[in-house]
């Protein structure tokens, strides 16, 4: 909802008595500020209505900018029972403003997500992805074990759901396993591509899997890496 400084004291610091309230500040001139609306927006509605979104434009509700003692945005605060209980400034990407709203949600709801990864069989993995769709741990772990059973409809599954969470090196390597054969001899395999990989796409796919299965702490990585990039320009 967009909150002014009218309707700050009842849509921000009274409704925080029933539930969670976010507080983004944010101006229409404001960069970093459009990149992350959109994220907390969609983390926030993630909760099903556990946690409450309100938007302040600053430039126009100049009140509330001061009741929050805003330097620099953009800048969220997180109310509850009419108080400040934790915040940041400056864009964040969507996996730290899930840990920031996660943080808000009561400690019996993130331990029962957390107790179903940790059991880690496909029912409870399942379980903890009914409660959040997007959680980066159970779909990890989820890609995982659908991976190891080495089947195409399984693959499919893991790299579906991969995609629906933020990329990082882990989801990389998950997903260049869940679209590669088992292989025995990675600088053999990486060989056999390289004079290929400048003209034949899925060489080039292939190998840049091989070198995300790999992985950055490997030796391997950065000298074939150096290599690949020597093929393509």
């Amino acid at each position: 909802m967009d909150v002014t400084d009218a309707t700050f004291q009842d849509q921000v610091l009274e409704r925080s008595k029933q539930v969670p309230v976010v507080v983004d500040l944010w101006a229409e001139w404001c960069g970093p500020c459009r990149s992350l609306t959109p994220i907390i927006e969609k983390v926030v509605a993630d909760t099903g209505g556990r946690v409450e979104l309100a938007k302040v434009d600053i430039d126009n509700n100049p009140e509330v900018a001061q009741a929050f003692q805003v330097q620099s945005i953009p800048a969220v605060f997180a109310m509850r029972d009419g108080q400040v209980v934790a915040s940041f400034v400056g864009a964040q990407g969507e996996e730290a403003v899930r840990t920031f709203v996660a943080g808000l949600l009561p400690d019996e709801e993130v331990s029962e997500v957390d107790r179903l990864i940790a059991a880690g069989d496909e029912p409870s993995l399942r379980a903890a992805l009914e409660l959040v769709a997007d959680n980066v741990d159970a779909v990890a772990a989820m890609a995982s074990l659908l991976i190891d059973r080495d089947d195409d409809d399984d693959r499919e599954e893991a790299l579906a759901l991969l995609a629906g969470i933020p990329e990082s090196a882990e989801t990389r390597r998950l997903a260049a396993l869940a679209r590669l054969e088992a292989v025995e001899d990675f600088d053999a395999a990486l060989t056999d591509l390289l004079p290929r990989v400048r003209n034949d796409e899925e060489a080039r796919r292939r190998f840049v899997d091989l070198l995300d299965v790999l992985g950055p702490d490997d030796d391997r990585t950065a000298e074939w890496r150096r290599r690949l990039t020597s093929a393509l320009f």
